[in-house]
């Protein structure tokens, strides 16, 4: 099973190609590794070094307009590959994707990323312009 961590510097790229109209929702799957992978080998659950990614990242996504627009608990895949079980599941909201591209070059950020990078076995994050909700399927 191939994870995903990072983006490319190609999807980036096409990340930041895209119309930048307004805001941009994020949807974030997020499986943690059993035991963090530090580069320099501190000992630390995944589940740890997630939480000191929130705390030291959390100021950071606000300070770039970033929220939480929805959160959710993971109970069972109904449709779709047994093994993607989800340990976080939400969508961060952001006024424009120049904002998102601002926070991850945010040198504060770059610092906290790394406890991402070390608790984080495989991940999601989905790019979605956001409408307003409505009635029915596909609309």
């Amino acid at each position: 099973m191939s994870s995903h961590i990072d983006p490319t510097r190609e999807k980036f790229g096409e990340f930041r190609a895209l119309e930048d109209n307004g805001p941009i929702h994020m949807l974030n799957l997020v499986r943690l590794r059993p035991q963090a992978a530090y580069p320099d080998g501190r000992n630390a659950s995944g589940r740890e070094a997630y939480a000191a990614y929130g705390r030291e990242s959390g100021p950071i996504f606000r300070k770039h307009g970033g929220h939480i627009a929805w959160s959710g608990d993971f109970k069972l895949m109904l449709i779709g590959p047994e093994e993607e079980a989800w340990d976080h599941c939400f969508i961060a909201e952001y006024p424009s994707a120049s904002a998102f591209v601002n926070m991850v070059k945010d040198p504060a950020y770059q610092k906290a990323v790394i406890h991402r990078q070390a608790a984080v076995l495989d991940s999601r994050l989905v790019r979605l312009s956001p409408k307003q909700p409505g009635e029915g399927f596909g609309v």
